[in-house]
């Protein structure tokens, strides 16, 4: 038993209402519920309930044993003492207030069906053999239900997306294009490379990329020096000549201190995601538009911002990964896979982040494109696939993640719309 399901009986009022007896033989009317506190604090807020014929406005608290109350030290907690019912699944003790009043009691399980419990019972039998705990019947859940579900959590991991965003807002006082660079910098990273990429943009003092940012070899010269490329001596490269002259020339004209670092990652990558080429895809990228952030924030639609990032590597990586060695010769150009992971993660957090900040609504543009864009392949992907849910574009997948993190792996069937769904059904 979990007190979630204590929740969800109270929140959807899912116990027999008629007659319902406090552990002090106290007659009790609910009139509302409250509002579920998903925070500190009581479950219930704004709960209105009549008790033995007088009406009590105020918090609803949940626990499996009354004596819980006392284990989580409520007793001494001044946010506790508006409590008016204390709703348990076993009364074992009773519980009072400071001024030494008791707290009425309402005992859940005398007033539950066993439909419910056989079906969360059923929910929870099989977390230890599925991938998720509604394996077997989330591919059979109502397709109205289930993407009306997949789109709100698709805003859910979006909106999480934003907190960085705030957060640069804050670092940076409002600075909407220094705090472009640094996400897109950092997502221009990957996984393996985000956060020395994350150093590298938040360490460069923004006002110096704006004034260099059309010179491309100057402005991969600080990322390069930044990330540490330019210690070595490589004879007879004369581009990499050309980013140490300019490398050292910026460090003096800008007085900068030779910037500590955590050196870029090769190990593990394929070569077109070495940091070479992506910080060198990076600075060509600004150099070709000096209004960046504004192309991107007021882009529409999907093939709007494949434009904006149809950039190359500078022609020295055509023919190499690294510096002063050939190779075999490439173009390096940004592929649609890794721009795609670019909307997901930078472009659509931005305009969001933009939007509010302007006192707008969720750009109507926002669903248009990620729908435009496919899916993910990763392994939970693929698992969610195996159990006949359909993922046509980013949208879905990037939901079926949400899903998959913050509600399957952390048991929050009850707050899962395919869990309500489940535990609603008939016998």
């Amino acid at each position: 038993m979990r007190e979630d399901l204590l929740h969800f009986i109270w929140k959807y009022k899912k116990l027999q209402l008629e007659s319902l007896v406090g552990s002090k033989s106290e007659n009790i009317q609910i009139l509302e519920v409250g509002s579920h506190n998903l925070l500190a604090g009581p479950d219930f807020f704004n709960a209105k309930i009549i008790i033995d014929g007088q009406l009590w406005a105020g918090t609803v608290e949940m626990h499996i044993k009354s004596s819980d109350w006392y284990a989580h030290n409520h007793e001494i907690d001044p946010h506790y003492q508006n409590v008016i019912l204390h709703v348990v699944w076993e009364h074992d003790c009773d519980v009072f207030r400071s001024d030494s009043t008791i707290i009425p009691t309402l005992v859940l399980k005398d007033y539950i069906s066993l439909d419910i419990l056989r079906e969360y019972q059923k929910l929870f039998s099989r977390k230890n053999s599925s991938f998720i705990n509604c394996g077997s019947e989330i591919g059979h859940i109502s397709d109205f239900v289930l993407q009306h579900w997949l789109e709100v959590l698709f805003f859910e991991r979006l909106e999480r997306k934003t907190d960085l965003v705030s957060q640069l807002l804050i670092d940076s006082n409002n600075d909407w294009e220094r705090v472009f660079f640094v996400l897109l910098s950092k997502n221009f990273g990957l996984k393996i490379n985000s956060g020395p990429f994350f150093e590298i943009a938040s360490r460069l003092p923004y006002p110096v990329v704006r004034k260099i940012q059309a010179n491309t070899l100057q402005l991969e010269s600080l990322l390069f020096g930044f990330a540490g490329f330019l210690d070595n001596d490589i004879i007879g490269d004369n581009y990499y000549d050309s980013l140490q002259r300019e490398y050292a020339f910026l460090m003096a004209k800008f007085d900068f201190l030779d910037p500590p670092y955590q050196k870029p990652e090769f190990f593990k990558l394929r070569p077109s995601n070495f940091p070479t080429i992506r910080l060198s895809q990076l600075a060509n990228l600004y150099a070709l538009h000096q209004n960046l952030f504004s192309r991107v924030v007021n882009a529409k639609s999907v093939g709007e911002i494949y434009s904006v990032f149809n950039v190359s590597a500078s022609k020295y990586w055509d023919n190499h990964y690294n510096f002063g060695k050939i190779s075999k010769s490439n173009g390096k150009k940004l592929n649609r896979k890794f721009v795609d992971l670019l909307i997901v993660n930078t472009v659509l957090p931005i305009k969001l982040s933009y939007a509010k900040h302007m006192g707008r609504e969720v750009p109507e543009e926002i669903l248009p494109i990620i729908s435009n864009i496919g899916a993910e392949s990763n392994n939970v992907i693929s698992k969610f696939k195996m159990l006949n849910l359909q993922f046509p574009s980013a949208k879905e997948s990037q939901a079926a993640l949400q899903l998959y993190n913050e509600y399957c792996i952390k048991n929050k069937c009850l707050q899962c719309a395919v869990g309500h769904q489940l535990l609603n059904r008939k016998p």
